[in-house]
């Protein structure tokens, strides 16, 4: 017989290890060597035996400490060891790890491949006729800028699973009610051979609940929910940004068995514009400029969200110049400020000339000359310089 593995080796964790320790690393392993994960594999199985045997061991005081005195020694002929029996000094149930981390109802995977009974002895199918949550729902809703900016309300239509009118959500035509499933005993779960292994399955007639209903309804054909077309008011707040969602508390789909609705989520997109591109809550436009305005400077008017705005452009005004306007952003979420418009002047050069027209350029050209050259272009002809040397 292959001599026994160090049972903290086993698990991976040092000596000193404690009990959350040893169970996130039995949890971890159990899962990975579990026969319902690899069948046929007879390696992994005997892996999973032996963690389940370690674990078992160390995650008890008792038989840690006298495993830590005298190792495998002490559970040698008979002593209570591992593969003493189940119950009080037995065999550890190693699905209660599950259970415990996971609120009662982590053990199912390995419940539904052992027939409900772990080493510890038998437990029957968990039904499933308790309250269950409705489901969350999804709505996507597209705005404008000005919209996002301002706040603004819609009216959306969406379909939902709510209540069955015709049977007040009893799933029962006639009110008879459910009665106990007679394919699993009210059980909820059943059992099949499979080979070497008995499975534990959900109840194919009553799907878990351990009841069924004797005259089902024809409408939601006894699940008490039936699909319904809601109309829903919906207030976007001022400031709201791309991509954010907006809860509706109870507006999802109705629940089971006295459950509470799901809750509706309204995804929020917002339409690009054709002037503004907005960043936070600060907007940016970029725009036009005469020559004759950028040369000798004046006032000019610029767009914002809420009308028209004055802009004074001094004198020199070069290209790519770049104008702030406090305030005239968007709103802040839920505060009382707002963000500015950043005004990006581009230099507007005119494609089509009358022969005046080009008769003045041509003179203003001549007067200005190469002595009047503008600072950026004294600065880039200085840095090209070294490239002609």
């Amino acid at each position: 017989m292959a001599e026994k593995r160090d049972y903290y080796e086993v698990l991976g964790v040092s000596r000193d290890a404690s009990t959350d320790d040893l169970k996130k690393a039995y949890r971890k392993l159990a899962v990975k060597y579990h026969p319902d994960k690899n069948p046929g594999d007879k390696s992994a199985e005997d892996k999973f035996k032996e963690v389940s045997e370690a674990y078992d061991i160390l995650n008890d005081d008792q038989k840690r400490a006298a495993y830590d005195r005298y190792g495998h020694a002490a559970f040698a002929g008979g002593m209570g060891g591992p593969a003493g029996g189940s119950g009080a000094g037995g065999f550890h149930d190693p699905f209660d790890i599950f259970r415990e981390v996971f609120g009662g109802q982590g053990g199912g995977i390995f419940e539904s491949f052992f027939g409900g009974n772990s080493a510890g002895g038998g437990r029957s199918g968990r039904r499933k006729d308790g309250p269950q949550r409705g489901s969350d729902l999804r709505y996507g809703i597209e705005i404008s800028l000005e919209e996002a900016a301002n706040g603004t309300e819609r009216e959306i239509e969406y379909d939902r699973l709510n209540q069955c009118k015709a049977c007040s959500g009893s799933g029962s035509a006639g009110g008879g009610g459910r009665k106990t499933c007679r394919t699993c005993g009210g059980a909820g779960q059943v059992i099949a051979s499979r080979g070497f292994f008995q499975v534990q399955q959900t109840c194919p007639d009553c799907q878990g609940a351990g009841e069924v209903i004797s005259d089902p309804c024809k409408v939601c054909s006894g699940t008490g929910r039936s699909r319904e077309h809601t109309k829903l008011r919906v207030k976007i707040p001022a400031g709201i940004e791309d991509g954010s969602r907006l809860r509706s508390g109870g507006n999802g789909d109705y629940g089971m068995n006295g459950g509470p609705a799901g809750d509706l989520y309204i995804v929020v997109s917002i339409k690009s514009h054709d002037i503004f591109e907005r960043e936070g809550d600060d907007l940016h436009c970029r725009m036009p400029l005469s020559f004759a305005t950028a040369a000798l400077g004046g006032e000019t008017t610029v767009p914002t969200l809420e009308g028209k705005a004055t802009l004074k452009i001094p004198a020199g005004t070069q290209n790519d110049t770049t104008f702030r306007l406090r305030g005239k952003g968007i709103k802040t979420l839920g505060e009382d400020r707002h963000g500015d418009l950043y005004v990006h002047v581009q230099i507007a050069v005119p494609t089509k000339l009358t022969s005046e027209q080009r008769s003045h350029l041509e003179a203003f050209s001549k007067s200005v000359g190469e002595t009047h050259t503008s600072t950026m272009e004294e600065s880039f002809f200085e840095k090209a310089k070294k490239f002609f040397r």
